[in-house]
């Protein structure tokens, strides 16, 4: 799989730009804070609905305009995909696949791909929501019906925690909330269904993580990967320690039980990570999990994801850099950034792109045309598919 053009129309920091991409190694190049990573960041947006740096999408809009386009095409054995995606700053967020739209949760179904960032540091030191959410993402990759699930699973526990707090104000007793168990019932069948889906999909990753250590590190330290839920493995169970929790959860007003107090414990020799190991290890731990979900993706897919290194080989040393360049260039595409083109192994330098203040200046193959804003296809209404809840 891979990128093969890509235009942006008040995206970031771009008011239009139309680049060509290669299979192989793309190196975008340019001083700090020109655009590289905002070119990236779109092409992240497809692939998972979301940026990796904001909350909103507010923010991806250039500064006084009101939408942004994002346009991609994705080559996959010979097949040709034209993903166009507007993002609005007010309303619904709109997406199109080969003319037709399509609601956002299912562009996964287009285009799969890996992102390592500096950002990814915080997958090893920071709290768990960062872990689950890259574990999520990899599932919904794989199976993108799982965003569904997800967007039900918050949408239960929004309202289960808004009955809690509405009951702690009110100081209802247990018996008087014949609501709660509608939610309940909810929260086991969605919750059981994510807590399954996470640790068969840690259990895979599992051994793709402690290889991708080994081959980023260039040591034998054993990098091992665990789920830890409170999610009981049945129906009955999980019903019977909602029950047992209620008092806590009615004075807290808030859910205490559920795949959303999950963790990716990841130790190294046995320690936990995020308490133990050097600037180095965390982020040769941090590599692993994307070059693990990687090959992970690899393997279920029959086909490459498309490999994105973001301003990552300055943080490395010279070992690591090289290991690393190693490892991401057997895939079928791999896109980096960098402020310093020198500080990326000479074997990822295959085809550069510069990039200055918002525009590519050169490279060296030809640029595509220029985007003409007008005939964006989603510019003109299209309208989501039915359910589609998601921004």
């Amino acid at each position: 799989m891979r990128v093969s053009r890509l235009a942006l129309t008040d995206f970031r920091n771009y008011r239009t730009a139309d680049v060509a991409f290669e299979p192989g190694a793309n190196l975008l190049v340019g001083r700090n804070g020109q655009g590289k990573t905002n070119m990236v960041e779109s092409m992240v947006w497809i692939a998972t609905g979301s940026s990796h740096r904001v909350p909103t999408d507010v923010a991806l809009i250039r500064a006084g305009e009101q939408r942004a386009v994002v346009r991609c095409t994705v080559t996959n054995d010979e097949r040709s995909f034209q993903l166009d995606v507007q993002l609005n700053a007010k309303g619904a967020n709109r997406a199109v696949a080969n003319g037709t739209g399509v609601r956002i949760r299912d562009l996964p179904r287009y285009l799969q791909a890996v992102l390592f960032s500096p950002e990814d540091l915080q997958l090893v030191r920071a709290d768990p929501a960062g872990r689950r959410r890259f574990l999520d993402e990899l599932a919904v990759m794989r199976a993108p019906r799982l965003a569904g699930v997800h967007a039900d699973l918050d949408r239960v526990l929004r309202q289960r925690n808004s009955l809690l707090k509405s009951a702690r104000a009110s100081r209802l007793r247990p018996d008087e909330l014949t609501t709660l168990e509608v939610w309940d019932g909810r929260l086991v069948e969605l919750g059981i269904e994510v807590r399954r889906t996470r640790q068969a999909l840690v259990a895979e990753l599992a051994p793709h993580v402690a290889e991708a250590y080994r081959l980023v590190a260039g040591d034998e330290h054993r990098a091992e990967i665990a789920l830890v839920t409170n999610v009981p493995e049945t129906p009955e169970a999980f019903h019977a320690l909602l029950q047992q929790r209620q008092r806590d959860e009615l004075d807290r007003g808030v859910s205490l039980v559920g795949p959303h107090r999950d963790d990716l414990e990841l130790q190294l020799n046995d320690l936990l990570a995020r308490h133990y190991a050097s600037h180095g290890e965390s982020w040769s731990f941090a590599l692993a999990l994307r070059l693990g979900s990687a090959q992970l993706l690899r393997d279920g897919l029959g086909g490459d994801p498309v490999m994105i290194l973001d301003d990552v080989f300055a943080e490395l040393d010279a070992g690591r850099r090289q290991r690393l360049a190693e490892a991401a260039g057997g895939f079928e595409q791999v896109l980096i950034t960098a402020a310093v083109e020198e500080d990326v192994p000479e074997a990822l330098r295959h085809h550069r792109i510069r990039i200055d203040a918002g525009e590519v200046v050169e490279g060296d193959a030809p640029q595509a045309a220029t985007a003409d804003p007008e005939s964006d296809p989603v510019a003109d209404p299209v309208p989501e598919a039915a359910g589609d809840g998601r921004g």
